[in-house]
């Protein structure tokens, strides 16, 4: 058995714990070959290959980032994508391919499936945002790190009797906010779920002055005012059709500030989040998720993506990532209003 492996999208910390678990259990057990895809679809649809096997997979566990390198090429808009993508693989000897990934990429490997190759998917993404899995590898990471920073933020905003924002990744979905705002102790959590209402978040604001303690304020990049438009960094589009986001934060500081007369200062994670280690919990769910995707490959389980249901490790359609994003429930928001202001 010859398989392909590709990771696509966003990097995020524990993509190459995931290759680990695949080419160790795939050569230790199964006796495969496998051919590392680069740059996400690019590779396929280009030929761009490189050797993999355990020697290139030694070591990689707590590295972030991956050693296939990633892209947001989208085969289904390219003229001919597809069946390029097809022939290349054929020519390569390719019997399956490993696509670790989210919503675009998976749903780029459920058309493969469809035109009937051999794929299975792995879920990533750091905003855990993809159906079918209880939480994706990064996220967890991607927590963290948005805590450590709140905290840090917390001091500073005493000193100086300062509005903190902290702006965090989240594009439809407000999962990161939700986590490190409540774990980090934010006095308010913006999410693209709920439009906020900014006379609710100026009087938050100064009921937390009035206790003498300074305001931080955590708002997923995507969070929209009532009737308002989402902020974006500018117009341009990348290959799946998103807008690059990021801007929200500095509006919102510019608002309450006029508002309330109280300096306000942003904060932007950005690519901070998704970058370093991956923590010990991202490791391992990255890693038994890597084991289970050959172990689907061998029973020939095409079409089909591993997930996290509880603490097992379970095969789901393919599709079932890739038809609606997995959002905020208004229960958890209202969880985490309870400590707003």
């Amino acid at each position: 058995m010859r398989v392909g492996v590709l990771t696509g999208g966003g990097d995020c910390p524990g993509l190459n714990a995931v290759i680990r678990g695949i080419v160790r259990r795939g050569v230790q057990e199964y006796g495969y070959e496998f051919v590392g895809f680069r740059d996400g679809w690019k590779g396929p649809l280009e030929g761009l290959t490189m050797e993999l096997g355990i020697p290139q997979v030694r070591g990689i566990l707590p590295r972030g980032g991956t050693i296939l390198g990633s892209s947001r090429t989208n085969l289904v808009k390219i003229d001919g994508g597809i069946e390029r993508t097809e022939e290349n693989l054929r020519k390569l000897g390719i019997d399956a391919l490993i696509a670790i990934g989210g919503e675009d990429t998976l749903g780029v490997a459920t058309t493969l499936t469809e035109h009937g190759f051999h794929v299975i998917g792995v879920p990533k993404t750091i905003d855990n945002d993809l159906s079918g899995t209880d939480y994706t590898f990064g996220f967890d990471t991607a927590v963290s790190i948005a805590t450590e920073a709140i905290d840090r933020l917390h001091t500073t905003a005493e000193s100086h009797h300062r509005i903190l924002i902290c702006e965090v990744m989240g594009r439809h979905a407000g999962w990161i906010a939700l986590h490190s705002g409540m774990a980090g102790g934010a006095n308010a959590i913006l999410i693209p779920e709920v439009e906020f209402d900014l006379d609710e978040v100026i009087g938050w604001v100064e009921s937390r002055f009035k206790a003498s303690y300074a305001p931080i304020i955590v708002v997923a990049e995507g969070a929209m005012p009532l009737g308002g438009q989402m902020v974006t960094k500018d117009q341009t589009l990348d290959s799946f059709g998103h807008v690059k986001l990021s801007g929200i934060g500095e509006w919102l500081a510019q608002q309450v500030e006029e508002r309330t007369g109280h300096e306000a200062r942003t904060t932007v994670l950005g690519h901070i989040q998704r970058g370093g280690s991956p923590t010990a919990f991202d490791r391992v769910l990255a890693t038994r998720f890597g084991l289970n995707a050959i172990e689907a490959v061998k029973d020939e389980a095409w079409g089909t993506m591993v997930a996290l249901h509880g603490t097992d490790i379970v095969r789901v359609p393919l599709q079932l990532a890739t038809g609606t994003l997995k959002t905020v429930p208004m229960e958890r928001y209202e969880e985490a209003k309870s400590f707003f202001g």
